[in-house]
Order: structure tokens, then sequence, then C-alpha cells
């Protein structure tokens, strides 16, 4: 396991909660990536130095105590601009890993999907390219047009033109998985299958609430990050009416733009669902800082507008006195134990309703020598539960429950017909 020293920056005068915080998410970060913390560093600044982020002594300083404690690599609690990146390599003599570059290893490490591993290997591609470095202006080529490319291009600018291949190569791999995508998007809204999307922020419990709610087995760990491939389950309710579920990636604070444009054909899952369940970690020191972080990757991906049930989880590791709390200030919010299966009665509900699942009896009357009609009998059993169906006089009758989502829709169908309320 590598040593790895943490480095923050407070920009005020005393030390932030938030800043205390945010390094304790680092250290979790790179936890996750397989190094163990053995020293935590701070500088305070107004603003970054533009050329070694912390300012020439303090950088001083940090060499000093990355040899005293035998450090391996030194993460720092920010994205890193290329010379910034360079000055600090060259000042402590170690390897030099930002949030951006942390979180996008750990993706790498727990994709498992092509389309997972072809999404980060996209966002590491973006990410690299600006920081790709040669040895200054000896390896420029002199010149330029027809015959100073190929073998007379120096490494620096063949990897350069090799990255950006691969780049476009992998675009175009994803381009064609977001179609499909598209595709069953389009299947499901045909069929009328309902979908809704799990969000939130990483390790609110999303998988645990996704396995109790569709029987999966689904790994599920006290750690971040542990979805990255997005699943998708059917959940049955007891009257047999069913709905989609989709798990997604868990958002976090500053999540590199590189990997939200990557993952954007997954996350065009959740713009396209009926109803998001925004899970909150209702045990989180930093609650509201989390869900600001999740909604503005929401809005990044056109999510933002989408029908939401805010659902806080884990309220089995939070007081009575909290819970009320959290209760009088969002009554509409639903408050569940994943781990426990408290509040699921309700949730489920909740879910029901906003998804318009709940159902009207309806009586329809139908010719069964009309090709048009047997189509649409058809349509009432694929979509509704029939109760009854009776035949009298060369008539069909069927009496049906029918998702209130979907009585227009079959009504619009059949023109020539309406059905009637059955009692």
């Amino acid at each position: 396991m590598e040593r790895a020293v943490l480095v923050g920056l407070n920009r005020g005068r005393a030390r932030s909660p938030d800043l205390e915080r945010s390094l304790d998410e680092l250290a979790g970060l790179a936890h996750a990536a397989g190094a163990s913390v053995v020293l935590r560093m701070v500088q305070e600044r107004a603003a970054p130095d533009p050329a070694t982020f912390l300012g020439t002594g303090k950088l001083a300083i940090l060499a000093a105590a990355c040899l005293e404690t035998d450090a391996d690599l030194v993460v720092f609690d920010a994205e890193l601009t290329p010379t910034q990146l360079r000055s600090i390599e060259r000042g402590v003599g170690l390897k030099i890993v930002d949030r951006t570059q942390l979180i996008l290893d750990i993706f790498a490490r727990r994709a498992r999907t092509r389309e997972g591993k072809l999404q980060v290997e996209l966002a590491q591609a973006r990410y690299l390219l600006p920081r790709l470095v040669g040895a200054g202006d000896m390896l420029s080529r002199l010149g330029g047009g027809i015959g100073t490319r190929g073998p007379g291009e120096t490494k620096l600018e063949s990897d350069r033109r090799r990255l950006r291949s691969r780049i476009h190569a992998i675009a175009e791999d994803i381009e064609a998985v977001r179609r499909r995508r598209a595709r069953l998007r389009e299947h499901r809204h045909k069929v009328a299958v309902p979908v809704a999307a799990l969000v939130g922020y990483t390790n609110a419990g999303k998988t645990t609430l996704f396995n109790a709610l569709t029987r999966s087995g689904m790994e599920t760990s006290d750690a971040l990050f542990v979805t990255l491939d997005p699943v998708v389950r059917q959940v049955r309710l007891r009257d047999s009416r069913t709905l989609l579920l989709s798990d997604t990636v868990g958002f976090i604070d500053r999540l590199p733009h590189a990997l939200v444009a990557a993952f954007r054909g997954t996350l065009e899952e959740v713009a396209a669902a009926d109803l998001i369940l925004h899970v909150i970690d209702a045990a989180a020191p930093d609650r509201e800082r989390r869900i600001t972080a999740v909604g503005r990757v929401l809005n990044e991906v056109g999510a933002g507008d989408v029908e939401t049930l805010v659902v806080y989880n884990k309220c089995d590791a939070v007081t009575d006195d909290v819970l009320r709390s959290l209760r009088s200030r969002e009554p509409e919010a639903l408050y569940v134990s994943a781990r426990e299966g408290r509040g699921f009665d309700q949730l489920v509900g909740a879910i029901v309703s906003k998804l318009a699942l709940d159902v009207r009896r309806l009586r329809f009357t139908f010719d069964p020598e009309d090709a048009g009609d047997r189509e649409w009998i058809a349509r009432v059993y694929r979509h509704g539960r029939v109760v009854t169906q009776e035949d009298h006089n060369g008539r069909v009758t069927v009496v049906a429950d029918i998702p209130r989502r979907l009585v227009e829709r079959l009504v619009r169908s059949r023109p020539t017909a309406s059905p009637d309320e059955a009692g």
C-alpha cells in the first residue's frame, strides 16, 4: 500500500470545517485508491500560487516532510495546472496526484463493463492530453507542413497525436453505445414501462436501497464509488404492476468535468427517467454540501427538471432529535433505512403516486371479429390487470385495472370507442 501525504489550501484566517471535511473525503478517496494517509498538510494563503500552488517556502517544507514520513506520493485537494504539476514534481521528487487524477484512478479500478472502461479511459485521456510534457524547445519541430511529420516527430508530438487518435476512437465507440441506450429507452417508452433512477452522493446507500427494492445482490460496501456501471432491474409491486429501477454512479463534490462528459451517455439515463429518487445520507454532517453537489451534476446533464423524490437514507444512524429536525424542515421527503428495511411502504407508495401507477378500473366492450379490437384487447392485457372478461351476443366485455398514467394514451389510441368507469 502506497504512503500518501494529503495537501489542502485554506483560504481564510481560521481553519474551515469545510476544509477538514474535504480533507476527510480526500483521505477516503486515497484509501479507495489503495493508499494509506501518513500526513496532512495545509497551506494558508488567499489563492494558489500560479507556479507551485503552495509557494516555494511551503513546497520545501512539503519535500522535507515527505522524506521524514517516507511517503510515496502527494495528493492535492484541488485540480493542478500542468505548470503546477511539473513544478511540484521537481520540488518534491515524488509522484504528484491531484484530486481529479485520484478520482479517475478509482473509476479505472472499479469499472467492470466495456462501456464503463471506455468512459473512464476517455476521461483519463482528455485529462492527460494537456499535461503531456517534453524537454522544452529542443524537442520542437523545425518548420511544418509536408515532410515534417511521421518519423520526424518528437516523442512528445507523437504521443499527443496517438492520444488524440485514441480519444477520437473511444468517443466513436461511446457514441455507438449511447445510440444503443437511446434505442432501449425508446423501446421502454413504447411498452410504457416507467423508469425511476436512484441518484445521490457517493456512499449514500443507493445500492443497498436498490437491492432491497429489486431483491438483487449487487455489491455494496462502505466505500466510495463502488457502483460505476449503471444497472437496471424490474420492481414488481404486490398487485403485479411493474416499474424499472436504475442504480447509477455516485456523485461527488467537484466531480471532474472530464468524467461528467465521458459518462454523459450513462447519465442520460437519469435525464430520461420518469422519476428521480435523490438518496441522501441522513447521517452525513455535511448533507447540504452533498445535496448541492448532486443538484449541480443533475443540472449539468439536463436532469434538473425531472420529477424528484427526496429520500433520506441511513435514518437508523441518526438520533431522534436529528430525524425530527429533518422531518420538520422537509415534510415531503421520505425517511428510510435501507439496511433495516424501515420506511419502505411509504417509499413505494410515494413512487406509485408520482409515477401515476395507481389504477382506474375501466370497462371495455370489443368486437372480437374486428382486427383492430383484437389488437386492442391484447394491449389491455399487456398494460393492465384484467379482472373479468365476458362474452355476450358476439361482444367481449373486459374489466381491467389500468395505470392512471396510461389511461389517456390507451383511449387516444382507440378513437372509435371509449371505456367506461367500472364500479
